[in-house]
C-alpha cells in the first residue's frame, strides 16, 4: 500500500502504571470523516519477548488507514521505544491495551473500537476487551489455542471466550501453535457470535508477514460491515 494513501503521527500514552508507549495513529491522507471517522482499530503486535514490535503491523494499519478508518499501532511496554518491561505471560500488557484504547476514546472521537491482535496480541487483547466499553468487537490473527502456548498464555483463554461481543478468528490451517480442530474445539463454548476463516497451507509465522498485510485487511473490514 503506497504511504501517501495515509499519513502517520507519532505520541506518547502513558498507562496507570507510568509505563510511557510509543504510539503511531494511521490516518487517510484526505478523510471525510464521514461514517468511518467514529470507528477505530487498535492492533496488538505479536510477543514482545521474541522481538514483536508495532512495525510488524504497519502494514495492515496503513491499508485500513487508506480505505478510510483511523488504526493506531504501539509498541507495548519494553518493546521498540515504550519504557518498562516486557512479561512472560502478557498480564502486565493487558493495562498497555487498556491504556491505548481509553486514550483512543478521549482523543480521537472514538464511538467504537475494534481490537485486533496478531499472534501473542490475540490473548493478550482478548483479555482486554470486555474492560473498555467502547471495544465494540474482536479480530485474532493467529491465536495460540495450542496446548505449548497455553503455558503462556493459557489463562487469557478464558477471557475472550467469556466475552459476548463478535469475534473474528483467522488462521493458517498450517499453524504450529495451534491446529484446526484445536481451535474448533475452544470455540464450542465461546460465548457471542464467533466466526473463523481458515488460510489453507499457510503457517503461523507466513501469514504474519507482509505479503498477507492485503488480505488481512480485507477480512478485518469485512468484519467491520457485520458490527
Amino acid at each position: 500500500m503506497p504511504s501517501s494513501a495515509y499519513t502517520v503521527e507519532s505520541c506518547k500514552v502513558e498507562t496507570r502504571d507510568g509505563v510511557q508507549l510509543h504510539t503511531r495513529i494511521f490516518k487517510q491522507e484526505e478523510s471525510n470523516e464521514g461514517d468511518k471517522s467514529n470507528l477505530v482499530i487498535v492492533l496488538v503486535h505479536p510477543y514482545s519477548v521474541l522481538g514483536g514490535c508495532q512495525a510488524l503491523l504497519k502494514g495492515i494499519a496503513g491499508g485500513l488507514a487508506s480505505r478510510g478508518y483511523k488504526s493506531v499501532t504501539f509498541d507495548m511496554r519494553g518493546a521498540g521505544k515504550s519504557s518498562g518491561r516486557a512479561s512472560l505471560t502478557g498480564f502486565k500488557e493487558i493495562e498497555d491495551v487498556v491504556a491505548v484504547c481509553r486514550w483512543v476514546s478521549k482523543n480521537l472521537s472514538a464511538d467504537r473500537i475494534l481490537l485486533v491482535g496478531s499472534s501473542a496480541g490475540a490473548p493478550i487483547s482478548g483479555s482486554a476487551v470486555d474492560t473498555v466499553d467502547h471495544i465494540v468487537g474482536y479480530v485474532s490473527l493467529g491465536y495460540p489455542f495450542g496446548l505449548m502456548a497455553s503455558i503462556l498464555f493459557g489463562r487469557h483463554h478464558t477471557t475472550i471466550l467469556k466475552s459476548p461481543k463478535p469475534k473474528l478468528f483467522v488462521m493458517g490451517t498450517r499453524d504450529g501453535f495451534t491446529s484446526v480442530n484445536q481451535l474448533k474445539k475452544k470455540l464450542e463454548s465461546a460465548a457471542g457470535r464467533n466466526e473463523i476463516h481458515l488460510l489453507e497451507g499457510v503457517s503461523h509465522f507466513e501469514m504474519e508477514g507482509p505479503a498477507y498485510d492485503d488480505e488481512m485487511v480485507d477480512l478485518i473490514l469485512k468484519f467491520i460491515g457485520s458490527l
